[in-house]
């Protein structure tokens, strides 16, 4: 049996005492991805058996595990974790460090373990604390994936232990082996014109018409579309076509913004307000046959909220990514790559006020956004808004990497009046 693991995540083992944890994770993982309560409680009393040491034994660990999920290490926890009260605390710091939880489950009939504790002469507890522990790992099954587990792997028989093999996988937004050279593309916003011009400049070989665009570079450069490809504009499915056609080529990527996941809603069927442009979107999607519509839908679903790309020295989010939240995955990680962060506060517009997270960042990587209109792209400790209001009547702005050049061709026209 394979159990696929995201490179970065807590691995939580669930077991009875004498299931064998301590002896699946030796075979599996490192020595120091694995923290044991245990070990934990010899390092606090000197003694790994003192159970008078547990509360700070756990104090310990999870002390431990914080530092090595904040610096994106996988970390494995060693412990029964039978009880809901263990496990919870390990969730709750899977999430706040944006990473996912894994359980994997050793259960083993309750007469096998029973017999390896007997042959431990530091194991001196009866066959009453096995059977406890079994009641209680059989009621940890039916909640785990409700207490916020993402991977559940639950190993019965000894065969499944011995077969076990564990596969380590790269979170999605992990691109770190593609180094490019890449050109960056802000809010298209159904500009087709300008972007088909957009692309030519940057060398691009643009065919198809509006029916079936394509495009592509003759040398390999690729093509990363920051978002907010829909709403506002006059040609949304052209738009639409040529950069799902790019990406399905493997030309492209593209994450999504924050008019693309509005427009999921109502793709779904779901009440969304109409407003800020989608009623355009509306318009011309409902002269576009079902099927494709439903193509859409299933491509805006597919999208990953933001890339890290280049080594790592490059991130391209919608809205932006605070040091913290990049290559990770959570639910905040991806509000925040969408919508940017927020103060609760709206302007003499109504428009929300936005905390200016660029001007806080420290980070290593270079992050190139759209989302907010701008007049003139600028760098900021390391990050560069390229949305230039094409849509507006400004620009439609490309950033070339790793030459850190800009392109932009300018609007045609204004589509669509500013606030």
């Amino acid at each position: 049996m394979t159990l696929t693991i995201p490179q970065l995540s807590l691995v939580v083992l669930i077991g009875v005492s004498g299931s064998g944890k301590s002896t699946f994770v030796r075979r599996h993982f490192l020595p120091t991805e694995v923290l044991s309560s245990d070990a934990c409680r010899a390092l606090v009393s000197d003694d790994e058996n003192d159970q008078s040491a547990t509360r700070d034994a756990f104090e310990v660990l999870h002390f431990i595990a914080a530092k090595r999920l904040a610096a994106g290490r996988l970390t494995v926890i060693d412990a029964t974790n039978v009880q809901p009260e263990a496990r919870k605390p390990l969730v709750e710091l899977a999430r706040r460090w944006h990473c996912l939880p894994v359980a994997i489950v050793l259960d083993l009939p309750a007469p096998l373990c029973q017999a390896r504790n007997r042959e431990r002469a530091d194991r001196a507890f009866g066959p009453h604390v096995i059977r406890s522990q079994a009641d209680q790992l059989q009621r940890a099954l039916r909640s785990l994936k409700r207490e916020g587990f993402r991977h559940i792997y639950r190993l019965d028989s000894l065969e499944a232990v011995e077969s076990a093999v564990i596969e380590r996988q790269p979170l999605w937004n992990d691109r770190r082996g593609e180094t490019g050279p890449f050109d960056l593309i802000g809010d298209v916003h159904g500009c087709f014109e300008e972007l088909c011009a957009l692309l030519t400049q940057l060398g691009y070989v643009v065919e198809g018409g509006e029916d079936q665009p394509t495009a592509r570079h003759p040398a390999g450069r690729q093509a990363v579309f920051l978002g907010d490809l829909v709403d506002r504009g006059p040609k949304i499915p052209a738009v639409l076509r040529l950069v799902m056609a790019m990406t399905a080529a493997g030309e492209a990527l593209c994450v999504p913004g924050n008019h693309e996941a509005k427009l999921m809603k109502w793709l779904d069927g779901r009440p969304v307000r109409i407003g800020h442009g989608l009623a355009e979107s509306i318009a011309q999607l409902e002269r576009e046959p079902e099927p494709w519509r439903a193509a859409v839908r299933a491509w805006i679903d597919g999208l990953v909220s933001h890339y890290v790309l280049d080594g790592g020295d490059l991130v391209v989010a919608h809205a932006g990514l605070a040091e913290e939240y990049q290559g990770r995955g959570s639910g905040k990680v991806r509000a925040f790559a969408l919508y940017g962060e927020t103060t609760g506060e709206t302007d003499a517009f109504g428009l929300p006020v936005r905390w200016d997270w660029a001007a806080a960042y420290r980070g290593r990587a270079h992050v190139v956004y759209g989302h907010t209109p701008i007049l003139e792209p600028q760098w900021v400790n390391r990050t560069l808004c390229i949305d230039t209001g094409c849509v507006f009547g400004g620009r439609l702005t490309a950033l070339r990497w790793p030459e850190k050049e800009l392109v932009s061709v300018a609007a045609r026209q204004v589509y669509y009046a500013p606030v």
